[in-house]
């Protein structure tokens, strides 16, 4: 908008200060389609349907849903063989853990065989990761008993108990699927990677200390998650621990955890700690079954049901008095399952350079649950132990997964019978041994070096949920991540702006100590967008970086402010809010003898100044393209009107120098 009736001093270039564009108006129906499909659409997924023929837009519509139909074609006998090795690799992981996760949610043992098999199965069709391996994991399986756990007791009513797992898993089935229908998976992301390491290395904390029960072989445990009540209970049976188990548990236990360390130590060897689970089964009921051992206080898992996954669409209990109950563990557990299963995806994508879309996992994720609940299965995601074990074992797509569950379906035709003997102590060593890994010390360490804040919502998730519950640890997590959002939002960073000798190009005086202040002239920098929540905030914020400057003006004997430069361009967007809040400030300003004057505004600021009418109050001749012009705006009209002598600066901006500055 330039300078008006003030001619700007040429540059060694002979030109003028550029002016601020007034982006054209745009049609509402236009402006909402464009903000919607932004918000929404950011991937643009209907791209590969323009321009097509009915025909071809209905295949890529089936390989959008189904993407096995779109890798089909090109699959090759290869590829089978490394997804056969890698599928009957992670089942010798999946059958243990999932027999171990269903008694860690209060489920038969047998659940966790039925949720290795048909999941699985569905992802293999829609999913769109190739490294996933689908199953149960630990924590939404203790977040499923927790919360399950208050409302009916799985010992004393196991029928309605099973209703209400199945009932829950079918609820967060249709909250994944519904999130990724209607591109809603930024949802997730309000659990931050803080809030997430802490969680999870909480969770995994209880998890371990609610298998002393079968460590110590004992009968009677405390339903609480909480570190004093699991304590309590443990110290408070000493006269029921039982040696032999807690023999047994201690040799297996140490016997994974060596198998992990030389996993980790040798990739190659990975097969060692991705078979040791299994291998401890077996072993363990060799020796139970030859010594007897259960007939001296060694809990065994007794007899398993034989066959394939039960229909249970009939047990969905939508009509029960604790509905309410299921939807609220069905919608939690939905979330964390689906924050753990997207990462972990995302994470393998990464190391074979490939793009998984959040929102098709989330419908694979919401639909392979509605599958599960309706044939005996609860909540299933991808479990990070599994796929890593799934990555190093060569898998090149989800027939990894069709394999494993074909091994699961066959053992559950024809082996289930030799689960009998199998000690629930081995169970425990198991489920301890993978929990150990989810507890990121070195991450928590890695974040109070990085950021203090989110080093405090990480340990605040973790101790919520280690003495708390795990709700309430996960009600902490995201409250806190919240907060954080809301900080950023309401309190925005300022800072004030200098220029580096000989040079046009300006920058914050806290990053760069050689910068040099303009006399006369402010330059502050707001670095968000203006809204409601932050407009008061900014208004005073401002009035306080005017005042300060003015301190350090007359203490140091320098001339007097003239000028309050605000540098706009990392001010996305503003609303009525801000618009009334700038207007004060330009108020504020002329009171106290000063000029409002605005660099670099964006398209949308602009636009909206322009229709707010502010752009007349502060007048178009007081705002400017980049700082640089702004600054040697008022150079020469503090040289020419106020007979000040005139700073280094008041050469004009160069093409080069503008564009220099446009990073402002």
């Amino acid at each position: 908008m330039g300078t008006g009736e003030y001619n700007y001093p040429p540059s060694k270039f002979n030109q003028q200060p550029h002016k601020v564009a007034i982006p054209p108006p745009q049609p509402f129906i236009k402006s909402l389609k464009n903000t919607v499909k932004e918000t929404l659409f950011p991937d643009d997924p209907l791209r590969q349907f323009k321009n097509q023929p009915p025909v071809r837009k209905f295949v890529l519509g089936v390989q959008y849903f189904f993407p096995i139909f779109e890798w089909a074609s090109s699959y090759n006998i290869s590829s089978f063989k490394s997804d056969v090795i890698a599928g009957i690799t992670i089942a010798s992981l999946a059958i243990p853990q999932g027999i171990s996760y269903a008694k860690l949610a209060n489920l038969p043992p047998i659940l966790g065989l039925y949720s290795s098999f048909i999941p699985p199965l569905v992802y293999a069709m829609m999913g769109s990761s190739k490294d996933l391996a689908v199953g149960t994991v630990a924590v939404a399986s203790l977040l499923l008993g927790s919360m399950l756990g208050k409302v009916v007791n799985a010992t004393e009513n196991k029928t309605l108990y099973l209703q209400l797992a199945f009932t829950a898993t079918f609820f967060a089935g249709v909250f994944q699927a519904s999130l990724g229908i209607l591109r809603l998976g930024f949802i997730v992301d309000f659990l931050s990677h803080a809030t997430i390491v802490g969680f999870m290395g909480g969770a995994a904390t209880v998890v371990c200390l609610q298998q002393l029960k079968g460590i110590l072989g004992l009968e009677h445990f405390t339903h609480a998650t909480d570190l004093v009540s699991v304590l309590r209970s443990v110290f408070s049976q000493t006269h029921e621990w039982k040696w032999e188990s807690a023999v047994l548990g201690i040799c297996f236990l140490f016997y994974l955890l060596v198998a992990r360390y030389v996993s980790t130590k040798r990739p190659k060897l990975f097969w060692i700690s991705a078979m040791a689970p299994l291998t401890s089964v077996i072993l363990g009921s060799i020796l139970v079954y030859f010594t007897h051992a259960e007939k001296h206080g060694v809990q065994v898992i007794g007899k398993l049901s034989e066959g394939l996954n039960p229909i249970t669409i009939k047990d969905l209990s939508f009509g029960s008095e604790y509905l309410s109950s299921s939807i609220k563990t069905g919608i939690i557990t939905g979330i964390i399952a689906l924050a753990e299963g997207i990462a972990v995806g995302r994470s393998f994508a990464m190391f074979k350079n490939y793009n998984i879309d959040g929102n098709k996992e989330m419908i694979a994720f919401g639909m392979m649950n509605i599958a599960g609940s309706c044939t005996s299965c609860y909540l299933t995601t991808g479990p990070f132990s599994r796929s890593a074990v799934n990555f190093n074992a060569g898998c090149k797509t989800a027939v990894s997964n069709i394999v494993m569950a074909v091994a699961v379906m066959i053992t559950l035709l024809f082996l289930t019978p030799l689960f009998h003997y199998t000690p629930l102590v081995v169970l425990s060593s198991i489920i301890i041994s993978a929990m150990l890994g989810l507890i990121n010390y070195e991450e928590a360490i890695h974040l109070w070096g990085l950021d203090k804040f989110d080093f405090v919502v990480c340990m605040s998730a973790y101790f919520g949920v280690v003495f708390g519950s795990v709700e309430i640890g996960l009600v902490i997590a995201v409250a806190f991540s919240l907060l954080r959002v809301l900080l950023f939002v309401a309190r925005p960073r300022t800072s004030m702006l200098g220029y580096i000798p000989d040079s046009t190009i300006y920058r914050s005086m806290d990053q760069y100590q050689n910068v040099q202040t303009v006399p006369g002239v402010l330059i502050l920098q707001i670095d968000a967008p203006i809204y409601f929540a932050n407009s008061s905030y900014l208004r005073e914020r401002i009035s306080r970086w005017v005042d300060e400057e003015e301190d350090r003006l007359r203490s140091s004997g320098e001339n007097s402010l003239q000028y309050v430069i605000l540098a706009l361009s990392a001010v996305g967007n503003i609303d009525t809010s801000g618009i009334t809040m700038l207007g004060e400030v330009k108020k504020v300003m002329e009171r106290r003898g000063l000029k409002l004057v605005l660099a670099n505004p964006g398209g949308e600021v602009i636009k909206k100044l322009n229709k707010g009418k502010l752009i007349d109050v502060i007048g178009q001749e007081w705002i400017y393209l980049t700082v640089g012009e702004a600054v040697g705006a008022c150079n020469f009209m503090l040289h020419t009107y106020k007979n000040v002598d005139k700073p280094s600066l008041t050469r004009s901006v160069s093409a080069k120098e503008t564009q220099n500055d446009d990073n402002v």
